[in-house]
């Protein structure tokens, strides 16, 4: 058996639904949909092959600390 390649996630990195997502970040499913195809700021999304749509828990909590820190610039330049 060889080694695990660095690029594979961990095994306790969540796959998430939309519906999951909308949950944690207080939002209606339709801001998730949007903010998956068309609008910015962009949601990283993982398109199955039967059309639904996956969210991995490490790439929601990358963008909101992105958010978070375009936030935080914001405030600075004011």
């Amino acid at each position: 058996m060889g080694s695990i390649s660095t690029t594979m996630r961990p095994a306790d990195d969540l796959l998430l639904t939309a519906e999951e997502v909308a949950l944690m970040l207080k939002v209606s499913k339709d801001w998730v949909w949007d903010h998956s195809s068309r609008r910015l700021p962009y949601l990283p999304v993982i398109r199955m092959s039967d059309g639904a749509l996956r969210y991995r828990a490490s790439g929601i909590e990358e963008f909101l600390m992105e958010r978070e820190k375009a936030s935080t610039l914001r405030r600075k330049r004011r």
